[in-house]
């Protein structure tokens, strides 16, 4: 389905009963990724998958865009659909505008749970941010499917789920560049560690231990600044950790959810 919000068109799926949860992908994905966890997820809660501004079936206008603005996105999606409040799983990105939601529409989230993500960027991330941007201008977004995922998955996981490669390679190069490039400059530009502690609502935080993007250490910042969280480190997963090891990453969302209910 889609409906216009904030000055673009987004696309979105809503699936099962009871109260809301969202679910918010990655950089260079779609709503699919969320595939294992809306089946698990919606025979208990009302599910809502969007695609973020630039990606899948949503609007792709010139960026550069801002965490805020597609916080703003969200937001203005909740309110088309009549939704108070939710409980919001974000993985990657989707952890970045999690972040930036809560701060900025403090009391939305019943909870939270942030996967795989960083809430300050890295000295080189405007660096290397802008190259991969370059890449994916010239080249295509083939160019940085490979790239791509050899960071996401780890090598075993890769070599015996060709599959899957192949499913989440077409993802990568079906985004579209001015998107990818958009998001790029948002992502790049997140610095929200030290005001965490001003977010007040349950959360749990997740991390694949072999995700080189976002590791462990910067999933335990997060934990140290979010008060009362909750941290869950995924064994043998890389940066799509709900992808890699759907039951462990299930089992961390579900166990969480139901203690917070």
């Amino acid at each position: 389905m889609k409906i216009k919000t904030n000055g673009i068109e987004t696309n979105y799926t809503i699936e099962g009963e009871g109260p809301w949860v969202t679910l918010s992908h990655s950089l260079a994905c779609n709503l699919s990724m969320w595939d294992e966890q809306a089946k698990l997820l919606s025979r208990s809660f009302k599910v809502l998958r969007y695609d973020t501004r630039g990606h899948g079936a949503s609007s792709a206008p010139p960026g550069p865009y801002t965490l805020e603005q597609l916080a703003d996105d969200a937001k203005a999606l909740f309110d088309a659909l009549g939704i108070q409040r939710t409980h919001w799983i974000g993985l990657s990105m989707g952890g970045m505008i999690g972040e930036t939601f809560a701060l900025k529409y403090p009391g939305f989230f019943q909870s939270m749970v942030l996967a795989d993500t960083t809430s300050r960027r890295a000295p080189n991330a405007e660096q290397m941010w802008a190259e991969r941007v370059k890449i994916a201008r010239e080249k295509g977004m083939e160019g940085v499917r490979a790239g791509t995922l050899s960071r996401w998955f780890t090598d075993p996981y890769r070599e015996t789920h060709k599959g899957v490669m192949e499913k989440i390679g077409r993802d990568i190069t079906g985004t579209p560049v001015e998107g990818f490039a958009g998001c790029c400059d948002a992502i790049a530009q997140i610095d929200v560690l030290d005001r965490l502690k001003e977010i007040d609502c349950p959360a749990l935080v997740i991390v694949g231990d072999q995700d080189h993007g976002t590791p462990p250490e910067m999933a335990r910042q997060i934990h140290e600044n979010l008060p009362g969280s909750e941290l869950v480190i995924i064994p043998s997963a890389a940066h799509l950790s709900n992808v890699e090891q759907p039951e462990a990453f299930n089992g961390a969302i579900t166990a969480f959810l139901d203690r917070v209910r």
